[in-house]
């Protein structure tokens, strides 16, 4: 047991479940889920959507509430703490630098991005895209003159546009607004925080939505472009290329699917185990986990594919959705251009990418909490110091991230590796070690101490037995397309041809190295501990 024991506790059960939420609900909600939904078109897309949410996004939840009180109960409140409480194996607490770096490495990189949205909302405020008109050209060429896609260092230009130009001046404000409200701890902070920018960011996003769902049809020369056909291409079971069981036998969108309900869930991120582990022994955690996966599910679907894909079809046409590059071009190419022919679409976009900052800002917060806790209880450091040395770490990563933007290659490699890769092996460890070390009776009593709905028996045999399987198959699948399709697989050649590649997985092997050590120095500290209360216990 750890001889502290938690330092912090929840100040209220809306304040977790918001907090949670706000992990959850980040910019794979606006910007993400919509890409990926126009690309499948739509409705086929939402099958192995909702599947991958029964069977692994809201069990995974459970699982990992379930076992982060667990841990927080036995005095633990970081990953490799907690899987050392579960585990009672010597590898046990490595197991956890997984649940350490993915936060920390994706913190490198979303919190970039999240400068994006607040400078794109800045920009609708002080109305600098009236000159860019509905030229779909310059709002393509603006983003990659701010994002650096055209070299390495552009990134750090503002081309003439001062500093709703500089990509850097909106990173450092969010980095000090990050650490500030990490530096105020759990119930000042990040509680606080998310209390009002959860509810923030709904009233926003209900106002575009009101404004996209009252579009019409705002061409007469195009009466197909609507907003019943945009709703239509967004939830209706059929595609307009090929058809619905094509579409359905298509393992790429499966896999996507999956991928989507992680990122969009934070499961498999170390992040929510660790937000459970404040929660005091008998609180409710099975509803809790339910309203949190709800609340973001509202947000994903109902307003984040409301918004932007029914917006983009009535402008644009499916013909743009189903040429979509990537997430980043629909949220900061696509959707300016759209605002840019719509009326108020001044006050529409300045909204839309407001909220993305708030979406952002409470899930780059959660990042930093797994971190902070590890080098609390661990290494004993003070919170000051330990968002000190956290603060130095990410912020060398977020600079290496901003000068090699060359097509944006530092980014992808980061978001490949971790942001998905290492996503999903420590999502299929923790429901294994749910499942089958801590054992599903165990795994289940825990889950239903205290809870005020009653959880189904046949959950436990979804944990058990279809959710690692579901993982396993999927994660096989993905595997092939990704190493070994001859027509697809390019990681690993980029690796060992490009340079930029090479130093952005060489930044991800430093970052676990140093989190080994610091795992490594923590379980010495928690085995002296224990050797000092085994002598004092007669």
């Amino acid at each position: 047991m750890n001889q502290t024991g938690p330092k912090e506790t929840w100040a209220s059960r809306l304040g977790v479940i918001l907090a949670v939420m706000g992990s959850a609900v980040g910019l794979g909600n606006f910007l993400r889920f919509p890409g990926l939904a126009a690309q499948y078109d739509g409705g086929a897309f939402m099958i192995p959507y909702f599947i991958a949410l029964l069977l692994l996004g809201l069990p995974i939840a459970w699982v990992e509430w379930a076992m982060g009180r667990y841990g927080g109960a036995r005095g633990y409140n970081s990953s490799p703490g907690i899987y050392r409480a579960i585990w009672k194996h010597r590898a046990a607490p490595y197991a956890g630098v997984l649940a350490m770096v993915i936060p920390v490495v994706i913190y490198m990189y979303y919190v970039y991005i999240e400068a994006w949205c607040l400078a794109y909302a800045c920009r609708y405020l002080f109305d600098a895209w009236e000159k860019f008109g509905n030229d779909p050209a310059q709002y393509r060429e603006y983003f990659r003159q701010f994002a650096g896609v055209y070299g390495n260092g552009q990134a750090l230009s503002t081309e003439g546009e001062g500093l709703l130009g500089s990509g850097i001046f909106f990173l450092i404000i969010c980095f000090v607004a990050n650490f500030v409200l990490i530096y105020r701890g759990l119930t000042k902070g990040i509680e606080w925080f998310c209390k009002w920018a959860m509810p923030a960011l709904i009233v926003c996003a209900l106002i575009v939505l009101v404004r996209v769902l009252t579009l019409g049809t705002p061409d007469p020369a195009k009466p197909d472009q609507n907003v019943l056909n945009g709703l239509g291409y967004m939830w209706n079971p059929n595609t307009p290329r090929i058809g619905f069981w094509e579409s359905l036998s298509n393992p790429q969108m499966w896999l996507e699917a999956a991928g989507q309900i992680f990122f969009s869930l934070s499961v498999g991120f170390g992040i929510i185990i660790t937000y459970a582990s404040y929660l005091r022994r008998n609180d409710d955690i099975a509803l809790s986990s339910l309203t949190a996966v709800s609340g973001n599910e509202f947000c994903e679907v109902a307003l984040g594919g409301l918004i932007a894909v029914p917006a983009a079809f009535v402008f644009l046409g499916p013909e743009v959705l189903q040429q979509l590059n990537s997430t980043f071009e629909l949220g900061f190419v696509t959707l300016p251009n759209v605002f840019g022919q719509m009326y108020g679409g001044h006050l529409v976009g300045f909204l839309f990418f407001f909220l993305l900052f708030l979406a952002a800002i409470t899930s780059s917060l959660s990042m930093l909490q797994p971190a902070i806790a590890l080098l609390e209880e661990g290494l004993g450091l003070g919170r000051k110091a330990s968002v000190a040395l956290l603060g130095f770490i990410t912020a060398v990563g977020s600079a290496f991230v901003v000068y090699f933007s060359e097509n944006l290659l530092a980014l992808d490699t980061l978001d490949f590796w971790i942001g998905t890769f290492a996503i999903y092996l420590l999502a299929t460890f923790q429901v294994v070690l749910f499942g089958w070390i801590l054992g599903i009776e165990r795994g289940m009593e825990e889950l239903r101490r205290g809870a005020e709905i009653r959880v189904p028996s046949f959950v436990k045999y979804i944990i058990k037995y279809v959710s690692p399987l579901y993982l396993l198959v999927i994660f096989g699948f993905w595997c092939y397309r990704e190493f070994f399709d001859p027509e697809k697989a390019v990681r690993l050649r980029q690796i060992r041809e490009n340079l930029i590649v090479q130093l952005s997985v060489g930044l991800i092997v430093i970052v676990t190295i140093l989190f080994f050590l610091l795992i490594a120095q923590s379980v010495k500290r928690w085995r002296a501990a224990e050797l000092r209360q085994q002598e004092k216990t007669p």
